[in-house]
């Protein structure tokens, strides 16, 4: 029996971070206002008033534009504004609901976007659903076991917010919860369904303070277990509240 160890929230897709120390999970629904906005480019392929998932190559995405993966967020539900962070840039506090204000959030991320890469052009939203890279509503599931394991094969530290989990549980051994697949967990008191490991890509390999990509994730992956995978999705089938500390149990 181990425990959950963090909690985190994505409220703009690839633009930050933030620890919560409880959170309500609905009933087939993605974690409340996680990956809840996302910045489109002037490729993107997204329709406002008919939204639905599209690819995650439709935003821009921290795999494209390292840069990104260095900003920390902090959302504040009842007024919507949320405080964007970054170590190279001033704090930004906006609202992404208001037309003068994403124009500000534009200027503000452009330094971390390349000229001679897909640039920001605005910020969607698809409620109630966030835009997750899984085709299904889903929420993210990690191990410090599993974590502990890539570090040692790199033989150095790594921040684990690289992996972009929502729940870190503490207490199962590495990749233990690749067995989980098709079963269910109880955390808290919310029930979630595991569908299948999470593929990762090369936006791990950019670091969460500098956003320079700066150590070869996907290699440790492969020449330490053959694969390119970290965490499992997940499904929330019965809704309910978890909070830092609590237990976790396999059914």
């Amino acid at each position: 029996m181990g425990g959950v160890a963090e909690i985190w929230r994505h409220p703009i897709k690839s633009h930050g971070r933030e620890a919560l120390n409880t959170v309500t999970l609905t009933t087939g629904q993605t974690m409340p206002w996680d990956r809840h906005w996302a910045v489109t480019h002037e490729q993107t392929k997204f329709t406002a008033h008919e939204p639905k998932w599209v690819m995650c190559r439709n935003f821009m995405i921290s795999v494209a534009t390292p840069g990104l993966a260095g900003i920390w967020a902090k959302l504040d539900e009842d007024s919507g504004q949320i405080t964007l962070s970054h170590a190279d840039l001033p704090e930004l506090k906006f609202d992404p609901s208001k037309t003068e204000d994403v124009e500000r959030f534009l200027a503000w991320v452009g330094p971390l976007c390349p000229a001679d890469k897909r640039l920001p052009n605005g910020i969607v939203s698809n409620e109630p659903r966030g835009m997750t890279d899984s085709a299904y509503p889903s929420v993210s599931i990690m191990t410090k076991a599993s974590h502990a394991a890539v570090e040692a094969q790199l033989g150095q530290a790594l921040e684990h917010q690289r992996w972009r989990g929502n729940i870190w549980l503490d207490g199962p051994e590495a990749w233990e919860e690749f067995n989980w697949t098709g079963q269910d967990i109880k955390i808290g008191n919310a029930i979630l369904s595991v569908q299948e490991p999470i593929r990762r890509c090369m936006a791990t390999a950019a670091n969460p303070i500098t956003g320079l990509r700066d150590v070869d994730t996907l290699g440790a992956l492969r020449d330490g277990w053959d694969h390119q995978h970290f965490g499992v999705y997940a499904t929330v089938k019965s809704g309910g509240t978890i909070n830092v500390g609590d237990t976790y149990e396999v059914l």
